[in-house]
């Protein structure tokens, strides 16, 4: 598939078949992940992967009973081992990294027919505790991943006349 065509077709999917995510799939979505980019080639994600049904249902409450987490045949918790550091610019460096890595994780797993969904709806201390995750670790992110039961169709995107600027911010095209 065509990184366009996957950008263009990707959808946040929150209606997965119950079919396990066949491990060397789940090996080359991590992978994906793991060979992204980061400031200063830091590398500060952390991933646990979570395919035990019980653990995804506590994780389910975790995320305000979004039921669709527990329905996914894997959860990752995408998590930070950071120092805090900021960029030059002012930002953080850890949350832009992991998002990075995710988003390359969530391409791989379209390009293999898996669908993903994006969840920053949750309680970090919760998930902490249900994975065991060290006090000084960031959980930022869940994704769910499995078999799409359902694709739904495309929301609404702004024109990149409302969202582009030019050479200044008043600038037009």
């Amino acid at each position: 598939m065509d990184v366009f065509d996957a950008i263009g077709a990707r959808r946040s999917i929150r209606n997965y078949k119950p079919d396990p995510v066949e491990p060397d799939d789940l090996e080359r979505i991590l992978e994906a992940g793991r060979l992204a980019p980061s400031a200063s080639n830091r590398q500060e994600w952390r991933f646990v992967v979570v395919t035990d049904g019980e653990t995804r249902r506590a994780l389910s409450e975790a995320a305000n009973g979004q039921g669709f987490v527990a329905e996914a045949p894997v959860v990752l918790a995408c998590c930070a081992e950071t120092d805090e550091q900021t960029m030059p610019c002012g930002q953080l460096r850890y949350p832009i990294d992991l998002a990075i890595a995710i988003e390359n994780m969530v391409l791989a797993a379209w390009e293999l027919g898996l669908g993903t969904c994006w969840v920053g709806a949750f309680s970090e201390g919760e998930v902490k505790k249900i994975l065991g995750v060290p006090d000084d670790i960031r959980v930022v992110q869940l994704l769910a991943l499995g078999r799409p039961a359902e694709v739904p169709e495309a929301r609404p995107r702004k024109p990149l006349d409302e969202i582009v600027r030019y050479e200044k911010w008043g600038g037009k095209k």
